[in-house]
C-alpha cells in the first residue's frame, strides 16, 4: 500500500506542520515515508504545498506528486493544479469556508470541514491546520490518532511546547467532526 497526499494552503496555516506531523507519525509506526514541501519567502500569506507519501514498503511514488489519492485544500489560493493532480475517487478534505467544496470535481470523494470553527469551539484557535489532519486521518485511517499527537508534540519546538494540550484538542476535533460520515467511525 502507497497512498500519495497534496497539502495546499497559505503560509501560517500550518501546511509544512501538519505535513510533517503526518509523515513522522507514519514512520515511528514503521512506515515508510517521503516529504516534499514547497513554500514561497513569506512567513505567512504565500503559498505553501507539501507531499506526503506513506506505505508499507520501500516508496515507488516521488514526493513531488504528478497524481496523488488524496488532498487537503486549507485555502482556495495557490491550489491551481492541484485538483488536476487527483486521481478519480480521491479523497479531498476542504476547509471551508475558505475552499468552496461544490467546486470540486464530481468524481472526488470531498468532505467539509470548517476547520476555523472547528479549532476555536476546541479552544485551540490557531490549530486548524490540526483539525484538517485530524479529519483526513480519520478518513483515511493512515496512522493511530495517538501517534499523531505524539509526532506533533516532538517537532513543536521548545517555545512552542505550549500549544501541544490544543493542538491535541485540535486533531481529536477534526477526527470528531467527520466522525460517522461516510463510513468513518463515529
Amino acid at each position: 500500500m502507497e497512498r500519495e497526499l497534496i497539502v495546499t494552503g497559505v503560509g501560517g496555516q500550518g501546511i509544512q506542520l501538519l505535513a510533517k506531523t503526518l509523515a513522522l507519525a507514519a514512520t515511528r509506526e514503521g512506515r515508510y515515508a517521503m516529504l516534499a514541501a514547497d513554500y514561497g519567502g513569506e512567513m505567512r500569506g504565500g503559498p505553501s504545498k507539501a507531499g506526503v507519501v506513506v506505505g508499507d514498503a520501500p516508496l515507488q511514488a516521488l514526493p513531488i506528486l504528478p497524481s496523488a489519492w488524496s488532498a487537503i485544500f486549507a485555502h482556495h489560493r495557490f491550489s491551481e493544479g492541484v485538483q488536476d493532480r487527483l486521481r478519480t475517487g480521491a479523497i479531498v478534505v476542504a476547509n471551508t469556508p475558505l475552499v468552496d467544496p461544490g467546486g470540486f470535481r464530481a468524481d472526488l470523494r470531498v468532505f467539509a470541514v470548517d476547520a476555523t470553527g472547528t479549532a476555536k469551539a476546541a479552544e485551540a484557535p490557531q490549530a486548524s491546520g490540526f483539525v484538517l489532519l485530524g479529519a483526513y486521518n480519520a478518513l483515511t485511517e493512515l496512522v493511530q490518532p495517538a501517534s499523531l499527537a505524539a509526532a506533533m508534540e516532538e517537532l513543536l519546538p521548545p517555545y512552542r511546547r505550549q500549544h501541544a494540550p490544543a493542538n491535541a484538542r485540535a486533531i481529536e476535533a477534526g477526527a470528531a467532526a467527520v466522525a460517522g460520515v461516510a463510513g468513518v467511525p463515529a
